[in-house]
Protein backbone atom coordinates (compact mmCIF):
# COMPACT_ATOMS: atom_id res chain seq x y z
CA UNK A 1 0.00 0.00 0.00
CA UNK A 2 1.82 3.36 -0.92
CA UNK A 3 2.37 5.71 1.74
CA UNK A 4 -0.36 8.38 1.13
CA UNK A 5 -3.03 5.98 0.75
CA UNK A 6 -1.66 4.17 3.96
CA UNK A 7 -1.55 7.95 5.99
CA UNK A 8 -4.82 8.69 4.73
CA UNK A 9 -6.29 5.06 6.08
CA UNK A 10 -4.90 5.92 9.48
CA UNK A 11 -6.61 9.36 9.69
CA UNK A 12 -10.06 8.10 8.39
CA UNK A 13 -9.75 5.42 11.31
CA UNK A 14 -8.75 7.60 13.92
CA UNK A 15 -11.70 10.13 12.98
CA UNK A 16 -13.83 7.05 13.16
CA UNK A 17 -12.77 6.90 17.70
CA UNK A 18 -14.15 10.10 18.09
CA UNK A 19 -16.88 9.57 20.52
CA UNK A 20 -19.87 10.18 19.88
CA UNK A 21 -20.70 12.34 22.37
CA UNK A 22 -17.51 14.30 21.79
CA UNK A 23 -18.57 14.97 18.30
CA UNK A 24 -22.49 16.10 19.64
CA UNK A 25 -20.53 18.41 21.97
CA UNK A 26 -18.78 19.72 19.19
CA UNK A 27 -22.30 20.19 17.10
CA UNK A 28 -23.71 21.78 20.35
CA UNK A 29 -20.75 24.01 20.57
CA UNK A 30 -20.88 25.41 16.85
CA UNK A 31 -24.78 25.67 16.89
CA UNK A 32 -24.01 27.80 20.17
CA UNK A 33 -21.25 29.94 17.97
CA UNK A 34 -24.28 30.52 15.48
CA UNK A 35 -27.06 31.15 17.76
CA UNK A 36 -24.39 34.13 19.29
CA UNK A 37 -23.92 35.29 15.45
CA UNK A 38 -27.34 35.61 14.95
CA UNK A 39 -27.85 37.60 18.97
CA UNK A 40 -25.13 40.20 18.28
CA UNK A 41 -27.02 40.78 15.04
CA UNK A 42 -30.61 41.64 16.17
CA UNK A 43 -28.80 43.57 19.45
CA UNK A 44 -26.77 45.59 17.53
CA UNK A 45 -23.65 44.26 19.37
CA UNK A 46 -20.99 44.85 16.97
CA UNK A 47 -18.23 44.41 19.41
CA UNK A 48 -19.10 41.10 20.31
CA UNK A 49 -19.77 40.26 16.49
CA UNK A 50 -16.47 41.28 15.61
CA UNK A 51 -15.05 38.77 18.23
CA UNK A 52 -16.08 35.86 16.65
CA UNK A 53 -13.41 36.35 13.77
CA UNK A 54 -9.99 35.03 13.70
CA UNK A 55 -7.96 38.56 13.88
CA UNK A 56 -6.84 37.34 9.92
CA UNK A 57 -10.22 36.10 9.09
CA UNK A 58 -11.18 36.54 5.17
CA UNK A 59 -14.46 37.29 3.75
CA UNK A 60 -14.85 35.82 0.47
CA UNK A 61 -17.44 36.86 -1.35
CA UNK A 62 -19.35 35.36 -4.69
CA UNK A 63 -20.73 38.67 -5.18
CA UNK A 64 -18.02 40.97 -6.30
CA UNK A 65 -15.65 37.81 -6.81
CA UNK A 66 -13.01 38.71 -4.35
CA UNK A 67 -11.64 37.90 -1.24
CA UNK A 68 -10.49 40.47 1.73
CA UNK A 69 -9.74 40.57 5.18
CA UNK A 70 -13.07 40.66 7.44
CA UNK A 71 -11.94 43.91 8.99
CA UNK A 72 -12.72 45.96 5.73
CA UNK A 73 -16.01 44.05 5.59
CA UNK A 74 -16.75 44.70 9.39
CA UNK A 75 -15.92 48.26 8.40
CA UNK A 76 -18.72 48.23 5.85
CA UNK A 77 -21.10 46.47 8.41
CA UNK A 78 -20.78 48.87 11.42
CA UNK A 79 -23.18 51.06 10.32
CA UNK A 80 -25.70 48.40 10.67
CA UNK A 81 -25.19 47.36 13.75
CA UNK A 82 -25.26 51.53 15.34
CA UNK A 83 -28.70 51.52 13.76
CA UNK A 84 -29.88 48.28 15.44
CA UNK A 85 -27.94 49.21 18.38
CA UNK A 86 -29.96 52.70 18.93
CA UNK A 87 -33.23 51.49 17.69
CA UNK A 88 -33.24 53.06 14.40
CA UNK A 89 -33.42 49.33 12.45
CA UNK A 90 -34.29 46.16 13.82
CA UNK A 91 -31.73 43.36 11.96
CA UNK A 92 -31.78 39.26 12.37
CA UNK A 93 -30.00 36.77 10.75
CA UNK A 94 -31.07 32.86 11.11
CA UNK A 95 -28.98 29.77 9.75
CA UNK A 96 -29.27 26.73 8.34
CA UNK A 97 -26.50 24.24 8.24
CA UNK A 98 -26.80 21.68 5.90
CA UNK A 99 -23.37 20.38 6.01
CA UNK A 100 -21.31 19.98 9.11
CA UNK A 101 -17.23 18.44 9.07
CA UNK A 102 -15.52 19.05 12.00
CA UNK A 103 -13.27 17.87 14.69
CA UNK A 104 -12.38 19.33 18.11
CA UNK A 105 -10.91 22.23 16.97
CA UNK A 106 -11.82 22.85 13.16
CA UNK A 107 -14.84 22.70 11.50
CA UNK A 108 -16.48 23.57 7.92
CA UNK A 109 -19.68 24.36 7.78
CA UNK A 110 -21.70 24.95 5.11
CA UNK A 111 -25.42 26.30 4.45
CA UNK A 112 -27.80 29.16 3.81
CA UNK A 113 -28.47 32.73 6.00
CA UNK A 114 -31.37 34.66 6.16
CA UNK A 115 -30.15 38.20 7.25
CA UNK A 116 -33.28 40.58 7.35
CA UNK A 117 -32.46 44.58 8.17
CA UNK A 118 -36.04 46.50 8.91
CA UNK A 119 -34.84 50.63 8.67
CA UNK A 120 -36.91 52.44 11.09
CA UNK A 121 -40.32 53.67 8.44
CA UNK A 122 -39.00 51.38 5.98
CA UNK A 123 -39.29 47.95 4.12
CA UNK A 124 -37.44 45.37 4.80
CA UNK A 125 -34.39 44.38 3.03
CA UNK A 126 -34.12 40.75 3.07
CA UNK A 127 -30.85 38.80 1.87
CA UNK A 128 -31.39 34.75 1.66
CA UNK A 129 -27.66 33.68 1.31
CA UNK A 130 -25.41 30.18 0.34
CA UNK A 131 -22.22 29.93 2.46
CA UNK A 132 -19.70 28.24 3.88
CA UNK A 133 -17.55 28.67 6.80
CA UNK A 134 -14.17 27.59 8.25
CA UNK A 135 -13.92 27.88 11.68
CA UNK A 136 -10.76 26.98 14.68
CA UNK A 137 -11.26 26.70 18.30
CA UNK A 138 -8.66 28.81 20.16
CA UNK A 139 -8.49 29.06 23.71
CA UNK A 140 -11.47 27.49 24.16
CA UNK A 141 -13.43 29.28 21.97
CA UNK A 142 -14.89 29.44 18.65
CA UNK A 143 -13.82 31.99 16.02
CA UNK A 144 -14.41 32.02 12.08
CA UNK A 145 -11.68 32.63 9.67
CA UNK A 146 -12.69 32.15 6.38
CA UNK A 147 -16.34 33.35 5.36
CA UNK A 148 -17.34 32.53 1.76
CA UNK A 149 -20.63 34.25 0.88
CA UNK A 150 -21.02 32.23 -2.58
CA UNK A 151 -24.05 33.63 -3.84
CA UNK A 152 -28.11 34.37 -3.54
CA UNK A 153 -29.98 31.55 -2.23
CA UNK A 154 -33.73 31.04 -3.45
CA UNK A 155 -36.78 30.87 -0.58
CA UNK A 156 -37.23 27.47 -2.09
CA UNK A 157 -33.76 26.64 -1.01
CA UNK A 158 -33.96 28.16 2.51
CA UNK A 159 -37.00 26.25 3.02
CA UNK A 160 -35.24 23.31 1.84
CA UNK A 161 -32.17 23.33 4.28
CA UNK A 162 -34.73 23.02 6.79
CA UNK A 163 -35.75 19.77 6.59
Amino acid sequence: MPANLRALSIVAFFSLLLPQSAHAQVADELDAYWAEVSRTVAEGDFESYAALYHPDAVLVSGFSNESFPISRALGGWRQGFVDTAEGRAEAGVDFRITQRLHDGTTAHETGIFRYTLTPENGEPIVAVVDFEALLVKKDGEWLMVMEYQKGEATEEEWEAAAE
